[in-house]
């Protein structure tokens, strides 16, 4: 069993982190699996929004270090062993930030290690009243620049912030986690995957231009150099927009008086 689940339906992926026994714990099977799904979704027309969950009881409990080193059915030593499942998770959130579809985490239950760098490095994050956040890692001896989090949490919450949740191993409650922007809506107990479904089908009725281009914009503005640098950016990609069927239906819906059916990209 390759530890995740896929679901299809128009126009939206779902990807169920599926080791409910472990909590999700994630392990290499798991990781080269997800890897291999977002892989492909740059090249899936398809698709024009994803939802990563978990089944059973929580999101993610973390990397599963109960169930050995990841990879360890090969002939390297433990260390080597270790920097590649730690790596190729790391793999897992940079390919969530870097594929065109918006990623709308559905969160309950633990949120753990591993597990807050994959949900942070969704796009939009709807959570139930029993989701926590867990960032234990200094409690464990370990550093919480892990797989992406020292970079996410930052930017998402502000330096002092982050540092506080980092240095105190801190959890958050989902009211917690609103309040400083980790989670775009609280939902009942037990309806974030059918919140995060609603959610991509908001999405879905948007242009798939300007949404994966909004998110390429996005990204690329927390690493540019300056305002300047972004506008160039931005520069290009508008005037781009000219040129596609997306803003010929968007214009024509509007002067019509009707909501825009824009075609996959």
């Amino acid at each position: 069993m390759d530890g995740i689940r896929l679901d299809r339906r128009d126009g939206v992926l779902t990807i169920a982190l599926s080791r409910p026994d472990r909590l999700n714990a994630v392990d290499g099977a798991l990781t080269e699996r997800m890897l291999d799904v977002l892989n492909e979704l740059p090249r899936d027309p398809e698709t024009r929004v994803v939802v990563l969950t978990g089944d059973g009881r929580g999101f993610c409990s973390g990397m599963d270090i109960q169930g050995g080193d990841p990879g360890r059915e090969t002939k390297e030593g433990r260390a080597q062993r270790l920097y590649r499942g730690i790596a190729r998770g790391g793999e897992v959130t940079a390919r969530l930030r870097e594929i065109p579809q918006p990623v709308i985490a559905a969160l309950h239950g633990p949120v753990a290690g591993m597990g807050v760098s994959w949900a942070l490095a969704c796009d939009l994050r709807v959570a139930d009243p029993t989701t926590r956040f867990v960032v234990p890692f200094v409690n464990l001896g370990l550093s919480a620049g892990d797989c992406g989090l020292s970079w996410l949490l930052p930017r998402l919450v502000g330096p002092a912030k982050a540092a506080e949740i980092a240095y105190r191993a801190q959890r958050l409650d989902a009211a917690r986690a609103e309040s400083l922007g980790l989670v775009t809506e609280i939902c009942a107990e037990g309806a974030d995957l059918a919140a995060a479904q609603t959610l991509a089908d908001e999405l879905l009725a948007k242009s798939p231009y300007g949404l994966s281009r909004t998110k390429e914009l996005l990204n690329m503005s927390l690493d540019v150099p300056g305002l300047r640098q972004q506008i160039a950016a931005e520069t290009g990609v508008q005037a781009l927009a000219f040129f596609t069927e997306d803003l010929a239906e968007g214009m024509t819906a509007t002067l019509q008086k009707r909501p825009p059916e824009f075609k996959n990209r």
